[in-house]
């Protein structure tokens, strides 16, 4: 399936700004970053439950925020952009 997962961690203590370290680099192995903090994410049931799963166990629930949306099938192909934004490939193997 195709995913927007965009984040708002709370920033404005050390340890904040750990967790936003972390989300970001979870969501880095997960799909493309597009914006700071949206990223472009394909993934299927179980990957989408060990992500949330992984995310839950990061974030303060108080204080940060992860939205996930789903995409219809391909949405990425629809995809129009303005500016700098560049499309990239969602299906190709991604290096870390």
């Amino acid at each position: 399936m195709d995913l927007l997962l965009t984040y708002d961690v709370d920033t404005t203590t050390p340890e904040g700004r750990r967790r936003l370290r972390r989300v970001a680099k979870l969501c880095e192995g997960h799909g493309l970053r597009v914006q700071k903090s949206v990223f472009e994410i394909v993934a299927g049931d179980k990957d989408l439950l060990r992500l949330l799963n992984r995310i839950d166990n990061i974030i303060n629930a108080d204080r940060d925020s992860v939205r996930i949306y789903r995409l219809p099938h391909n949405g990425f192909n629809e995809v129009q952009t303005v500016g700098t934004a560049v499309i990239q490939p969602h299906r190709d193997d991604l290096i870390l």
